[in-house]
């Protein structure tokens, strides 16, 4: 079952009222949209995007009672300003991103997300993109493949790793998702750690697989875009690379006063500005984190669209 995280966060921080517009960019489950258009009745509208066609199909019928009030679409959350331009949703009260991987794509083996029960390297989100997580594994460069792994995964024996793959290819391809965990175990030598030690490498490959950091770089930039004045965001992260992103899109559109050498001052900060309403990112009560494992790593960071 798939457990939307942080919903109480979500509603807080984005303000729900009734007879807003709102827009989730990434429904995966649809239970942030949910929460929303149940907050935001009788006459609140939501518009859903997702990159993976499955996700659309079980919101579609999980908000069907909703009737007209939520409309879906098969996209990538880096459109979500072209996509809110085009369905009518400029100008919304609030945006939510979730970053995370869906319960129900970690949950299928066929997906390739998980090394919990083998399954084949794919990793994509949307089924139809051209490059799987084999075409990676078994395709790259050893020094690409390490500097993916470096960057993406923060993967601190990513050289070791990406040799020991790099020789284990010669001799087969990988195909599954236990295989090449059992070879990354190997390289990497941390056994018995908090995490797997494939964990990171399997995150490097996901990333890389949706080219979720460009996704992300464009989603906010559109999503803060499609926002009125006083409209606010709230995006939930579950690992550093994302969550510094968001702080550091966040920190870049907030105003801020400069010294001017000829005496002065001015206000500088990249538009459309903004107001932090998050010091600090904002993290699950204990409550949640001990009914639902799964929301320990995430980090909600909101802001205010500004006049």
């Amino acid at each position: 079952m798939h457990r939307s995280v942080m919903l109480r966060e979500v509603l807080e921080w984005t303000a729900v009222r009734p007879g807003g517009r709102y827009i989730d960019a990434t429904l995966g489950g649809g239970g942030h949209a949910e929460a929303i258009l149940d907050a935001s009745s009788p006459d609140g509208r939501l518009l859903g995007l997702d990159a993976d066609p499955d996700a659309i199909a079980r919101c579609r019928g999980r908000l069907a009672r909703f009737g007209g009030r939520f409309e879906a679409t098969h996209s990538r959350f880096g459109r979500v300003g072209d996509i809110a331009a085009e369905r009518g949703f400029g100008g919304a009260d609030a945006v939510v991103m979730d970053l995370g991987v869906s319960s129900f794509q970690l949950d299928e083996p066929e997906r390739g997300f998980s090394f919990r029960a083998d399954g084949p390297l794919d990793m994509r989100m949307n089924p139809a993109e051209p490059v799987t997580a084999a075409d990676l594994v078994n395709g790259l460069p050893e020094g690409e493949l390490a500097d993916l792994l470096r960057r993406h995964g923060e993967e601190p024996a990513a050289r070791r790793i990406a040799r020991r793959i790099v020789e284990r290819r010669r001799v087969a391809p990988f195909r599954g998702t236990a295989d090449l965990a059992a070879v990354v175990a190997a390289a990497a030598g941390r056994p018995g750690g908090r995490i797997h030690p494939a964990t990171r490498t399997f995150q490097a490959l996901r990333i890389a697989v949706n080219r979720e950091m460009e996704e992300l770089d464009g989603g906010l930039r559109g999503a803060l875009g499609a926002l009125r004045a006083g409209g606010r965001m709230a995006v939930i992260a579950f690992h550093s690379l994302e969550d510094g992103a968001v702080k550091r899109f966040f920190r870049a559109h907030q105003p801020r006063s400069e010294a001017l050498p000829e005496g002065g001052e001015r206000w500088v900060g990249e538009r459309p500005p903004v107001r932090v309403l998050t010091r600090k990112p904002v993290e699950p009560d204990g409550a949640e984190t001990a009914e639902n494992p799964r929301a320990r790593s995430a980090r909600l960071r909101a802001a205010e669209r500004t006049a």
